[in-house]
């Protein structure tokens, strides 16, 4: 099991609190815990509620609709990110590739950090606007015929 100060490095070199200050790290590390996960353990599928954000300490977790590969989540990526933020259910299912340790941040816990906490908001927002920037920028413009 990771010490608190073990998950501080490891949260300080994921994309998503890249942004978030060490001392402010801290307290997340505080509410996250690790979990183990065997190969093809189902992690949560789609349309469970959205209840918690998952990093990778070490493994691989695939990100699917059905038998639809959305993407894999390799150490040091987060996933169900958007757990942080929106109640929503979730919209694919992740299921580990092979034996993974994750870091798993309860969202109603996060929620109360965030309330006593700014600096780690706006640091996971900043992160966030910036991976939407990147998927923007991958998204090629549809080409539409002119009518003559």
């Amino acid at each position: 099991m990771l010490t608190t100060i073990e998950k501080v490095i490891f949260l300080q070199n994921v994309d998503l609190f890249s942004d978030v200050p060490t001392e402010q790290l801290a307290h997340m590390a505080a509410i996250a815990q690790e979990v183990e996960i065997d190969p093809k353990e189902e992690i949560y599928i789609e349309n469970d509620p959205s209840d918690s954000l998952y990093l990778v300490l070490e493994g691989r977790v695939r990100l699917h609709q059905g038998d639809q590969d959305i993407t894999i989540a390799e150490e040091k990526e987060a996933f169900g990110s958007w757990a942080l933020f929106d109640d929503q259910p979730r919209v694919t299912s992740a299921t580990a590739l092979v034996e993974s340790r994750l870091l798993k941040i309860d969202s109603d816990q996060f929620i109360d950090l965030l309330s006593d906490h700014e600096q780690i908001t706006k640091g996971i927002l900043k992160a966030m606007a910036e991976r939407l920037r990147s998927l923007m920028g991958r998204i090629k413009p549809i080409k539409r015929e002119q009518s003559n």
